[in-house]
């Protein structure tokens, strides 16, 4: 029998998919529950898996082609003899049908692909079979190596050709960068200073670029903000106090986007309505206070990982949870509950020394804040002369259905106080 293996929805906004990398190759046999490839959905690469048993017959949708949900890119044959027969259907009629080609052809193929369960440990769990890239594989057995003994660093723990390189004590990239997913730099920190802006490829003029998926993404959630009627709030904070406790914390690993986090949830915990959304017939009040924070994906992406009832989680694990978001955001390893759960979200541009800027509210929430830069500020004191002090700038963005003024004011001062006299209260 021949099974058709479709593009699977990975979430419930997907609509179509990108194949980031085929794990087997036609021919290989594969296992019930067994990685067969890797889809990048709108915000994350994740393996899928086979519902049969039996062996990779052709493949309809190649290496870096999109399909639509729904939409057949390959064909499983459960027996060595049915290869040739599927790959004949394929070809001559470009995609599968239920039509029997010959007496020996099943009278129908079976539409089943993919579970779109994201895997948290490296599949090889799943089977007895150990999952590593075509090219991995090729570089082991002209080096010698044995696939058995080594760690993957791909996704999911897939072993890629550097960690083969690197077995053989041989030079090549960090293996991060080396992961068979989409083709973007190495992954950098985003959690401190900002860093040296990637290498983009060179663009000629005239070029088209087509959207990638995450883009795309970004394009339908911009489009559906424009139906929110919102309105604006600024307002200039004094980071001395908090300045020092981050530089007090940081060989801790705590960082000042943590901290900022941290007294955001602390302040929403007064301010319900803040972290509320406005729907058709009311407004939905959030049972959890999640922090989503921006971070911007070097090929053009955005992710928003999620830091899960921030208010309720103490300081120092908020900082380990956000190094292993930004880690796996990097990669897009990031589960869907990761990036999409947040009912509040911050995006910080003062790493890059943007002083202030309005930004985008996201659909589904009720309230996002801007952070600017903090920088050295001449100011008049409580004693009426002149000092230098550290001040940002903060904007918030606010749905106007159910968030007015004065509760967007009321919330700024909050977190201002909070932030100017008592941000040790955030470690406790």
């Amino acid at each position: 029998m021949i099974h058709e293996v479709f593009m699977p929805a990975l979430s419930s906004t997907m609509t179509e998919g990108k194949i980031v990398e085929w794990v087997k190759a036609p021919g290989d046999r594969v296992e019930k529950g067994e990685t067969v490839l890797i889809v990048e959905s709108d915000k994350a690469d994740m393996d899928v898996e086979s519902f049969y048993e039996g062996y990779l017959a052709t493949i309809i949708v190649p290496a870096g082609g999109n399909a639509p949900v729904g939409e057949a890119i390959a064909l499983i044959a459960e027996t060595e003899a049915e290869i040739e027969v599927a790959k004949q259907q394929a070809a001559g009629n470009g995609a599968p049908t239920a039509t029997a080609a010959t007496p020996a052809t099943p009278a129908a193929p079976e539409p089943v692909a993919a579970s779109a369960e994201p895997v948290a440990a490296p599949v090889a769990t799943r089977s007895d079979r150990l999952v590593a890239s075509p090219r991995a594989k090729k570089l082991a057995k002209s080096l010698g190596v044995d696939l058995a003994t080594l760690t993957g660093s791909g996704p999911h723990g897939r072993i890629v050709a550097a960690d083969v390189e690197a077995a053989a004590g041989v030079a090549s990239k960090p293996a991060i960068a080396a992961a068979p997913v989409t083709p973007v730099a190495a992954p950098t920190p985003v959690a401190t200073a900002p860093a040296a802006p990637a290498p983009t490829p060179a663009i000629a003029p005239g070029q088209f670029v087509p959207y990638s998926t995450f883009q795309q993404a970004v394009v339908r959630n911009m489009e559906a903000s424009l139906n929110v009627p919102v309105f604006r709030v600024g307002y200039t904070i004094t980071t001395d106090a908090i300045d020092r406790l981050a530089k007090q914390l940081k060989p801790k690993g705590v960082t000042i986007t943590v901290l900022l986090a941290k007294a955001v949830a602390a302040t929403l915990v007064k301010h319900p309505l803040l972290n509320a959304r406005a729907t058709e017939s009311g407004v939905q009040y959030n049972e959890a206070i999640n922090v989503a924070i921006a971070v911007a994906m070097d090929d053009g992406g955005l992710l928003t990982p999620v830091l899960g009832r921030a208010d309720q989680t103490d300081l120092y694990s908020l900082a380990r949870n956000w190094k292993d978001l930004v880690a796996r955001s990097r990669t897009k390893q990031l589960k869907p509950e990761e990036y999409s759960t947040g009912t509040f979200t911050l995006s910080n541009l003062g790493m890059f020394g943007v002083d202030r800027f309005d930004a985008i509210l996201p659909p589904g929430t009720g309230a996002i804040l801007a952070i600017g830069a903090s920088k050295p500020t001449l100011v008049a004191t409580a004693d009426g002369l002149f000092g230098v002090k550290r001040q940002m700038q903060v904007n918030l963005t606010c749905d106007h259905r159910h968030i007015y003024g004065a509760h967007a004011a009321a919330f700024l001062k909050d977190l201002a106080d909070l932030i100017e006299n008592q941000p040790e209260s955030l470690t406790l």
